[in-house]
């Protein structure tokens, strides 16, 4: 357990109704890389798949990031409770203008499952539980499935921008919770 801006954090972060989410562990190796492997679930996040040396060099830094004094970064994993499988990944990151961006990952296999709705309830759940106060989603254009979630989840539309890393049209929304 670690205390991060008067907020506890324990193994398990939180869970809906079919997902627990908690902290990543080295176990989780291969479907993190499975997922991170996947140009169709990257071509989002970084725009290219990753390789197995760079998602071996990767799922040890996330979880270092847990113990990081003035962490910002968090990534977590999200697992059926059903039967424990990990399905994907969510994200609480400080933007550049020092906001809760949030994100989210899962298989390709467990898309269309209604999973990315489920976690982003959660995580909004979680958010308002913990005392933040507002959360930013950034989703590229092209990826209309998140932008669905995103807005049925009552995030407001606020600009339209070209991402420096990606170099893609995405879309900035906002919750005030």
């Amino acid at each position: 357990m670690r205390i991060y801006n008067n907020i506890t954090i324990m193994n398990t972060i939180f869970e809906t109704e079919r997902l627990k989410v908690r902290k990543l562990r080295l176990s989780d190796f291969e479907p993190f890389h499975e997922m991170q492997s996947n140009i169709n679930v990257m071509q989002y996040v970084r725009g290219k798949a990753m390789t197995h040396q760079e998602n071996k060099e990767e799922l040890p830094k996330l979880i270092a990031f847990y113990d990081k004094a003035d962490n910002d970064f968090w990534i977590y994993a999200i697992e059926r409770k059903q039967d424990e499988v990990f399905i994907g990944t969510i994200a609480f990151v400080k933007d550049e203008n020092n906001d809760d961006e949030i994100g989210y990952r899962f298989l390709e296999e467990y898309w269309g499952d209604g999973y990315g709705t489920e976690i982003v309830v959660g995580m909004i759940k979680y958010c308002k539980g913990v005392g933040f106060t507002k959360l930013i989603a950034c989703v590229v254009n092209k990826n209309i499935a998140s932008i669905r979630i995103i807005k049925n989840t009552g995030f407001t539309f606020i600009k339209d921008f070209v991402s420096d890393d990606l170099q893609l049209p995405e879309q900035k929304f906002e919750l005030k919770l």
